[in-house]
């Protein structure tokens, strides 16, 4: 997970701190040296530390933090606000254009992921309500075209490309009156990359920015790469002066110093990030809440804005209905499950919710699989088993569930455990019915319904 070895030393580092009633400098001189090491192993740009370091040091000392009620607190915020500022303040969004086409041009190296962030950059526009237009502007790479095309027949955007042999320079410029014929208010240019940069490919992309004038140049990197990231991220800014950058397999990086530095060396805004291989929308990046998860506090409005676009309104509605009447089955069971895990896996869930940490931790101690393996295996049993065991648990006995073992793959004993837990779960609910019946305030998830969320049965 992102930033979890950060996060798991800041959070160790405050622990400390709040073990003191009062904090002297040398607490937090201590404080800060524990900080300086977390990010400098979370490979965050050695003078970024330095400067972040010195700036929380004066600001903690120098506002008689050390006199208030809470100076652990205090210290955190002061850390919360300037983890914040690093990464640029607040969410940067793409220029639009008031004269349509808004032109974007797509710019990085090679194994990047310049080609599916385009399509993804599209398709996060197209939910939007706009018209997006890929423009296959990489012409030396292999199939980089058929790439984009099939990316654009699968997210149901259109493609422009022109005549192989046609130069870089001329597809870009020709693909603007294209997107003005057919309706495109948004074209996005997808240009060449290089293993590494040379000056032939800052000049084609010099060229195309002259030739097309685009409203945003966005540069693509691959967090895995770490500084890395952040030399290449001031190379082409030097050349192309860059709009934001698009910070790729964000999730499989768990140091994240990239995403610390970028715009602290470059200047230049993160804009969106990329999670994953799937083809989802790119998701914007919000330096605020990304501080908050770092510092273990969650990011519950990034969850909820995921469980909205998520869930099916009239669904949820039938599946409330469905636990007020006391009619919950395994089928409604499995259904809920299918939603959640659109969200996610159960580990970025957690990692969203605040306090939520150390049950993360509970669950990896418990050796309980936080990325799937456990669902897959709940969902096999209960397709093993026919509509009426799903409607009516009570039916199972001894031979049934050995059927249901075999079918699924599973042992019997995980089968008792799955029905255990199942008719544990309605018990649950029926409690918390009456607490809310009683306008009792719920805690950790349950009050996570009151939000806009919907309930995640197996947490319970």
């Amino acid at each position: 997970m992102i930033f979890e070895n950060l996060s798991d030393r800041l959070q160790e580092t405050f622990k400390k701190l709040r073990g003191h009633g009062k904090l002297t400098e040398n607490d937090v001189d201590q404080a800060m040296r524990e900080v300086r090491m977390a990010l400098l192993e979370a490979d965050v740009n050695f003078k970024v530390v330095k400067n972040f370091v010195k700036t929380v040091k004066e600001r903690a000392v120098g506002q008689n933090v050390l006199d208030t009620l809470t100076p652990a607190q205090v210290v955190i915020k002061i850390v919360d606000e300037e983890l914040t500022k690093l990464m640029g303040g607040t969410q940067s969004r793409i220029a639009m254009s008031a004269q349509p086409p808004t032109v974007i041009l797509m710019t990085g190296l090679q194994g990047a992921g310049k080609t599916t962030s385009a399509g993804k950059l599209g398709l996060a526009l197209k939910k939007q309500g706009k018209r997006p237009l890929l423009v296959a502007a990489d012409i030396y790479r292999p199939a980089a075209v058929k790439q984009l095309q099939v990316l654009g027949a699968q997210l149901d955007i259109p493609v422009f490309s022109m005549e192989p042999g046609t130069d870089a320079v001329t597809i870009a410029k020709s693909a603007i009156p294209y997107s003005q014929s057919h309706a495109c208010d948004v074209v996005i240019i997808d240009t060449a990359g290089r293993l590494q940069i040379d000056e032939a490919l800052m000049q084609e992309l010099r060229d195309i920015k002259a030739a097309v004038h685009p409203h945003e140049i966005l540069l693509v990197v691959d967090a895995m790469t770490g500084q890395e990231s952040v030399h290449v991220a001031k190379s082409f800014n030097d050349s192309l002066e860059l709009d934001g950058v698009i910070m790729t397999k964000l999730d499989g990086d768990a140091r994240g110093g990239a995403a610390l530095s970028i715009k602290a060396v470059t200047g230049v805004p993160i804009k969106f990030v990329g999670m994953g291989e799937k083809l989802e929308p790119l998701e914007p990046f919000y330096p605020d809440r990304m501080a908050s998860r770092i510092l273990g506090m969650g990011d519950v409005l990034s969850l909820v804005e995921k469980a909205q676009q998520t869930f099916d309104e009239e669904e949820a509605k039938k599946m409330a209905k469905k636990l007020r009447k006391d009619e919950f089955t395994l089928d409604d069971f499995l259904a809920q499950m299918q939603q959640v895990k659109k969200l996610g896996s159960l580990e970025s869930i957690l990692g969203m919710i605040p306090g939520m940490g150390g049950l993360k931790k509970q669950l990896e101690g418990a050796d309980i699989d936080l990325d799937g393996k456990e669902v897959r295996q709940i969902e096999a049993i209960i397709r093993s088993m026919t509509p009426q065991e799903r409607a009516d648990i009570r039916i199972i006995n001894g031979s049934r569930r050995k059927r249901i073992a075999l079918g699924s793959g599973t042992r019997v004993q995980e089968v008792n455990k799955l029905l255990k837990q199942f008719a544990e779960m309605k018990k649950m609910m029926k409690k918390m019915k009456k607490m809310q019946k009683g306008k009792k305030g719920l805690g950790g998830l349950g009050a996570l319904g009151n939000m806009g969320l919907p309930r995640m049965p197996f947490l319970h």
